[in-house]
């Protein structure tokens, strides 16, 4: 595992240091021709949540909850591979794991408070049912012995 010396900074007062990134480089596959089999231009970025030293404990716990299913033992992984050289891939994985960081840290929207539908409301919603069922109703051919 690599480091190097990039903070990711995510607010203007959360700014992870380079210190708590792990980095791991390997062969990406796919296309690439020859290039692939010599470069290691897969990044893989790694951030340990429960040991971050940048992040408080309401932090710690909010990104931990909200990001439950992205961690794999309290860690936050982030691979690049799409581009062929590294250093892209490597700020395709500093931008990615800030946006993922970003969401967790929202706070969870203001429940919608209940409110009554108007009388007005009501009055159109059932003259539009009234409406509908003529409509349909009409559509009924009505055969009579008489003709």
């Amino acid at each position: 595992m690599h480091s190097t010396s990039s903070n990711l900074r995510i607010n203007s007062r959360i700014i992870i240091p380079s210190s708590e990134l792990q980095w791991r480089f390997s062969r990406s596959s796919g296309p690439g021709g020859q290039n692939v089999n010599t470069t290691d231009s897969r990044v893989e970025l790694l951030f340990n949540i429960q040991a971050s030293s940048s992040l408080g404990d309401f932090r710690k716990k909010q990104l931990l909850e909200k990001l439950s299913k992205k961690l794999a033992r309290g860690w936050l992984r982030v691979v690049a591979a799409e581009e062929r050289s590294q250093y892209l891939n490597k700020k395709s994985a500093l931008v990615r794991m800030r946006n993922i960081i970003i969401e967790g840290l929202k706070s969870p929207p203001k429940p919608r408070a209940i409110t009554k539908p108007t009388k007005a409301s009501e009055r159109r919603r059932i003259h539009k049912k009234k409406h509908r069922g003529e409509v349909k109703r009409n559509r009924t051919v009505n055969y009579s012995i008489d003709n």
